[in-house]
């Protein structure tokens, strides 16, 4: 008898589990992991309801996989049983490498380091331990397998990983600029030269795709009092590793966050790799209760407003910001605070922060018109998508404290 489950997700309703590989996948720690590793950061500063974690996007994920699949195969598009079960466990696992609050302390905990190749690295961990059973998987992830549309499905301007985001991030924040047709984009997609296609009647869903995209990014992703709390959130990182000290029991957490703040070198084996497994969000918000009562000003400081959302004041600008601003709120925070000069630069800072939704210098989305025929996205006419979509959008902010 096959063993299957059904999960109950709030976004897409009923998700079947019907493979034993997939059910060895998600009872796994690091795959639990995900749990207690919160999807959008800090993004619930502004919008209460993204509290969602990273578990429930990978769920998400596979199960427009499992569509797209079916969807594809109804075309006659061939796909074994083999590579279906394997693009299957490619998506659940492909933000397993994810650290502690996602995209807003990578490079901070295990610094030079991005998570998608913290995920191939414990998937060949997990490929190990279930004797080969991934290696499929690990070779449609990284774009090695002859199929190529099959990493599409995983990575690519219309991947199942931005699909399943955008509409579970607007659902959670209650945005409804993020709300795309994900189910007529699924019908639409095809496959034509070993490329993921979409049919032409698709055009306007996928322009809404695109479009939803640009309006998350700015009203949520990017808006500027999420991006203030992330980046005080790095800044308290950075101060903790700048004084840490293992004779210093007010900073040391007894966790492997104390590790990575002293002893790596950026260097990544296996054991390197299972204590990276053993982080998530509560390492790093244990530490800001901890450090609130630190000693040191800036950390104290930083950690006591983080937790009781006392944020810095945001300005977002579409010029660079002017050295006669910065100068001034470096003086006046100096003089409120009795800061040095090093000191003042964890609550004054500067920086900038791009989007480009189409990049038609990368992979493209290819539209497949009714003679057969395939052209490029923003080269059909009257496409929104080479005027406006495809061109980067720059914006500079300063932080610095209130009154």
């Amino acid at each position: 008898m096959i063993q299957r489950k059904i999960i109950n997700d709030p976004v897409h309703g009923f998700i079947t589990i019907n493979h034993p590989l997939l059910f060895k996948i998600i009872d796994h720690p690091y795959f639990q992991r995900l749990r207690r590793i919160r999807q959008m950061a800090m993004a619930s500063l502004v919008y209460p309801g993204a509290v969602h974690t990273r578990l429930h996007h990978a769920l998400g994920a596979y199960h427009l996989m499992c569509c797209a699949v079916n969807e594809l195969k109804n075309k006659n598009v061939e796909i074994s049983a083999d590579e279906e079960l394997a693009v299957k466990c490619a998506i659940l696992l492909h933000d397993i490498g994810h650290g502690p609050f996602s995209h807003a302390l990578e490079h901070i905990v295990v610094k030079g380091v991005y998570h998608e190749q913290l995920s191939l690295k414990i998937m060949q961990l997990l490929n190990n331990e279930f004797n080969g059973e991934l290696q499929l998987a690990i070779d449609i992830f990284t774009g090695k397998y002859h199929k190529h549309f099959l990493h599409q499905l995983i990575s690519g301007q219309l991947d199942m990983d931005r699909m399943d985001y955008l509409s579970r991030d607007s659902f959670f924040t209650g945005v409804s600029e993020g709300v795309i047709g994900y189910d007529r984009i699924l019908k639409m997609l095809s496959v034509s030269n070993n490329q993921l296609v979409v049919e032409e009647k698709g055009l306007y869903s996928v322009e809404k795709f695109l479009i939803a995209r640009r309006q998350m990014y700015w009203q949520v992703y990017l808006h500027k009092t999420v991006l203030c709390g992330e980046k005080m959130l790095v800044n308290i990182l950075k101060r903790a590793k700048e004084i840490f000290d293992l004779n210093d029991k007010n900073i040391v957490l007894n966790s492997p966050l104390d590790y990575f703040f002293m002893e790596f070198d950026g260097k990544i084996n296996d054991e390197v790799l299972k204590l990276f497994c053993l982080l998530d969000d509560t390492d790093i918000e244990f530490g800001l209760k901890k450090w609130s009562n630190h000693p040191d000003k800036v950390l104290s400081t930083l950690s006591r407003n983080v937790l009781n959302r006392i944020l810095l004041k945001c300005k977002l600008e579409s010029e660079p910001i002017s050295e006669q601003l910065i100068q001034s709120k470096i003086e006046k925070t100096k003089e409120r605070f009795s800061l040095s000069g090093n000191e003042i630069s964890y609550f004054v800072f500067t920086g900038e922060t791009t989007n480009t939704i189409y990049n038609v210098n990368d992979e493209n989305i290819l539209m497949q018109m009714k003679d057969g025929s395939l052209k490029e996205l923003s080269a059909l006419e009257n496409s929104l998508i080479h005027q406006t979509l495809s061109a980067p959008v720059k914006k500079f902010y300063i932080c610095y404290p209130k009154n």
